[in-house]
């Protein structure tokens, strides 16, 4: 995997068309690859049916970040995908939201211990989604998949038949 900056992810994000046409922008992603911030403004194609912000929408602006700060950590040497989502709506989003991803070295060093044998690694990472005066609009869970590639044919082979 070729590491891209941080910057030019930032700006493709705010590109792609599932983040372009339902509002969301990427505000940050750091330099380190540890820290991300997302807002979606209430507009007329983002509301739903009551005017407050699309269920959909809220849960995609959360979507991709954990398994691209962790990809960007774990490197080539793993396979990092998202295996689960969950998201509990609190109260209707109104006005401007966001969310703030932290990816700690805790976080890393959980993965890479499940990982270390050759098999796979289940995280669960939480976010909220906050208005703009901080109160919770949505709580988001992902679970992130990580396993260590396979280097020599017998890993390989083993990985083979056991993913």
């Amino acid at each position: 995997m070729t590491r891209m900056k941080a910057s030019r992810l930032r700006l493709g994000m705010n590109l792609w068309p599932p983040f372009l046409f339902a509002g969301i922008r990427v505000v940050e992603i750091s330099d380190d690859y540890r820290y991300a911030r997302v807002r979606m403004r209430l507009r007329w194609y983002n509301r739903n049916y009551v005017g407050t912000h699309f269920g959909g929408s809220l849960f995609a602006m959360t979507d991709p970040f954990w398994m691209l700060l962790v990809l960007h950590h774990l490197g080539r040497d793993h396979v990092v995908w998202d295996r689960a989502g969950e998201i509990d709506f609190v109260r209707p989003g109104r006005g401007t939201v966001h969310a703030e991803f932290r990816l700690t070295d805790e976080h890393l060093a959980d993965l890479r211990a499940q990982a270390a044998d050759g098999g796979k690694a289940l995280r669960w990472f939480p976010v909220d989604v906050l208005a703009e005066d901080g109160s919770v609009v949505a709580r988001v869970r992902k679970q992130v998949y990580a396993r260590r590639k396979a280097t020599t044919p017998d890993e390989k082979a083993s990985t083979t038949a056991t993913a």
